[in-house]
């Protein structure tokens, strides 16, 4: 018989539960003490009977007489039963406790993971404020930039149409002047001729012929048309020519202006130094040494020639770099092929078809291209020297950064290598200007 048999049968019919102090009747049957009771108070005497079989009567309350046996069997059954919830419960606490570690467990890891992500998160947040700030710290920066070029822009073009207004104000002055005394020359030359013709009618009235031909010669009315034409076609080439303006070099100093974005980055190269040229830890001066250096030797350095080149090369697109030449009365800047010979004195900036150069010599300035010198018409009035370069248009040109930029000289050729900065220096230093480093 299985539990759940024995269960049933172990069960009082009236509650339905199982015995509780069980009792039985004289028929057989089993109740719980408290059961029987109630329900035989219900009954009325005379008529008394057993809840199982109904039809049997008793005249007189029936005696209860207590099971024992009955008792013993139920209070067997319940001990048992509460051992196998007991063990049955203490198998489930170590499932329970077994469960709980290994949710524990795998909670630790991922909280050990979601630790780690919101650290990463964090290192990632931290990376994109120093990002935003880098780019905001150089958009400030740009900004400033840009709106510096843009009001030494303005301030150079005002200062250009200054000067071309004043130079047109000038020419227009001189052709006028020339005009006026050009009329006034006319105007005493058309009196003379008028008081000929006047002569001349009356020379045709006369009747005497030998007054007539007492009189000069008329031959010498028209000696003044040549020169009449002469004025005329000086006057139309002045007016012309707009008064003998420049118009090419304005453009191409506008054209300049608008071109440049910003100063290259230029940066000198050591192995290329002579050996009594110091460059500086940021690359941007170069010293006169008294005393040799013993640079190591490179294929690149040049041995004879005081003399040094940029790192970087151009091959392209215009650019330009500024020259700090106070701390030097002898000096040369410009620009020059990689194929420039860097082992004899000949090879300097400007005395080959390889360079190009700006050269200051005590107080003289010159520019100078394949061995032709040409000098200034006007010393530098500033301490600062633009070298700029077009390379498509075959262009390298000087200027003088003064207060409005002044354009010194301009070498146009077509370009066959890729360029490079050059800065010669004897006695002080020179010093590159601008750029990012």
């Amino acid at each position: 018989m299985t539990s759940v048999d024995l269960k049933a049968e172990l069960e009082c019919s009236v509650c339905q539960k199982m015995y509780t102090n069980p009792v039985m009747l004289r028929c057989g049957h089993n109740f719980c003490r408290n059961c029987i009771d109630r329900l035989l108070d219900t009954q009325q005497s005379g008529s008394y009977s057993c809840p199982e079989c109904k039809n049997k009567t008793f005249k007189s309350r029936p005696a209860l007489q207590r099971n024992r046996k009955l008792h013993n069997i139920v209070e067997k059954f319940r001990s048992s039963k509460l051992a196998r919830k007991k063990s049955g419960d203490l198998h489930k606490v170590k499932k329970l406790n077994e469960a709980s570690g290994k949710k524990k467990k795998k909670m630790g890891d991922d909280l050990q993971k979601l630790r780690a992500k919101i650290e990463k998160m964090e290192e990632q947040a931290q990376s994109l404020k120093e990002h935003r700030r880098n780019v905001e710290e150089k958009a400030t920066g740009d900004t400033k930039r840009v709106k510096d070029v843009f009001k030494d822009i303005r301030r150079w073009l005002e200062d250009l149409e200054k000067r071309v207004v004043r130079e047109i104000s000038g020419k227009a002055s001189q052709v006028t002047l020339s005009v006026l005394d050009r009329i006034q020359k006319l105007e005493k030359i058309k009196e003379e001729l008028s008081k000929k013709i006047r002569q001349i009618e009356k020379l045709c009235n006369m009747t005497d012929p030998l007054t007539v031909l007492q009189e000069s010669d008329t031959g010498d009315l028209c000696d003044t048309e040549d020169g009449d034409n002469e004025d005329r076609e000086r006057h139309e080439k002045l007016l012309h020519d707009g008064g003998g303006l420049d118009m090419t070099r304005i453009l191409t100093e506008v054209n300049i202006t608008f071109y440049i974005q910003g100063a290259a980055d230029i940066l000198l190269d050591g192995n290329t130094a002579h050996n009594e040229l110091q460059i500086s830890g940021d690359r941007k001066t170069v010293s006169w040494s008294e005393i040799k250096l013993n640079h190591p030797k490179t294929p690149q350095r040049f041995t004879d020639y005081l003399l040094v080149l940029s790192s970087q090369s151009f091959k392209s697109g215009q650019h330009y770099w500024d020259v700090d030449v106070k701390e030097s009365n002898w000096w040369r800047v410009g620009m020059c092929y990689p194929s420039i010979d860097r082992k004899v004195l000949q090879a300097g900036l400007g005395m080959t078809n390889k360079s190009w150069g700006l050269i200051r010599s005590i107080s003289k300035y010159s520019v100078r291209h394949d061995s032709k010198e040409t000098p200034l018409s006007t010393n530098l009035s500033s301490n600062r020297v633009r070298i700029y370069l077009d390379y498509e248009a075959g262009r390298i040109s000087f200027y003088d950064l003064c207060d409005p930029i002044q354009h010194l000289h301009t070498f146009t050729t077509t370009f066959t290598e890729p360029l490079h900065a050059g800065l010669c220096v004897w006695r002080g230093c020179i010093k590159i200007c601008g750029g990012e480093s």
